[in-house]
């Protein structure tokens, strides 16, 4: 049943070339048969519909179509590795571009087009280096600096909600073309907005743009060390210890900001996990101390203590400043407890650490 469906879809498709709104319902039945549905996506690849969708979405003089191609080409690839390697070419990169630079290419069609980019290098080492050779790394990164603006963050807008939603992609999709396989010649590129998202963090306390940068600057800083030095150059290890320090203090503190303080916490650590001497950045802000006092929070999971603790070991590992703070602040009684009180193994590994950390300054 499945098949004939495609075959039908497909072969109305080519026969509604004059009506843009029937095309549309048949793109949307097909992406809504392969959603999920890796043999469906595969086999809508044997009989051409992948290719023919995919000149669809180049020659359509009709937006609603052209969206909705993308839509569906990016469910399918989503769905099927085979038809992720059959359209992973520089050929279809450089369509994207046009797409994204285009001048009468709507919102709605540019984030069609990064939704495309994304399950393209999604988990994907070709999809990584064409976007970077293509030059599609660089538009990604110059839509992360110019789609949102820092004084207009009404998202109940509509203009500014779909502009944002965009800019989430672009996030997302940057994050991709560092990250699973680790892409170091992409996180030496992408680290050239840094700047920029110090900026943002310094400016905006929303979730919903610090979420998407700290995962921006976690997995582009990952076990990079020139990376890592550049943020700190720019003050971006300042900027996440004040933003910490922010959430921390926040007079009607929530469940939702102890959570982002957490996300905060994870990229700290990743920014400092390769070398702990940067560590030292942190100690006038008394991150040790912060970092403390969000580990007492009663509604952390186990994984969210873990980061936590593994941020203050990184922090104390060789920074006596740091260890000293761990030390007036309670640090080696709290350690000891979580010893005492956990069954996770990974969490024990974590306090094990800060506590040698403690054993070393006691030297």
């Amino acid at each position: 049943d499945m098949k004939t469906d495609l075959n039908l879809l497909l072969e109305c498709l080519k026969y509604q070339m004059d009506c843009p709104v029937s095309q549309k319902e048949a793109l949307i039945t097909i992406y809504s048969i392969c959603q999920q549905n890796s043999e469906a996506s595969e086999y809508f690849r044997e009989i051409g519909g992948l290719i023919f969708i995919n000149d669809l979405a180049k020659s359509s003089v009709h937006c609603i179509v052209k969206e909705a191609a993308l839509f569906t080409l990016g469910i399918i690839i989503e769905s099927n590795v085979y038809c992720q390697q059959t359209l992973c070419t520089s050929a279809l990169f450089e369509d994207l571009i046009l797409f994204l630079i285009n001048k009468d290419s709507g919102v709605n069609l540019k984030r069609m087009s990064v939704y495309v980019i994304l399950v393209l290098v999604s988990n994907n080492s070709n999809g990584q280096t064409y976007a970077r050779d293509t030059g599609c790394i660089g538009l990604l990164l110059q839509l992360f600096s110019t789609t949102l603006s820092t004084s207009e963050m009404n998202l109940s807008d509509e203009n500014t909600n779909q502009c944002y939603q965009l800019w989430s992609s672009v996030c997302s999709t940057l994050c991709a073309c560092v990250n699973n396989p680790q892409n170091e010649n992409n996180q030496n590129i992408c680290c050239a907005v840094f700047p920029y998202a110090t900026e943002w963090l310094e400016s905006c306390m929303e979730p919903e743009i610090v979420r998407p940068i700290c995962s921006f600057v976690g997995l582009t800083v990952a076990n990079n060390s020139y990376v890592q030095k550049y943020f700190v150059s720019v003050g971006g290890l300042d900027t996440l210890a004040k933003v910490l320090i922010k959430l921390m203090h926040d007079p009607c503190r929530s469940q939702s900001s102890t959570k982002l303080a957490v996300v905060v916490t994870k990229t700290l650590d990743a920014c400092i996990a390769n070398d702990s001497a940067m560590g030292v950045v942190l100690t006038k802000y008394h991150t040790v101390s912060e970092l403390l006092k969000l580990l007492s929070n009663d509604t952390l999971d186990t994984e969210e203590k873990i980061s936590i603790i593994l941020t203050i070991g990184h922090c104390t590992e060789v920074c006596e400043e740091n260890q000293c703070e761990l030390l007036q602040n309670n640090g080696l009684p709290l350690m000891i407890q979580v010893l005492i009180e956990s069954q996770d193994e990974e969490l024990n590994k974590a306090a094990t650490f800060v506590l040698q950390n403690c054993k070393q300054m006691s030297k």
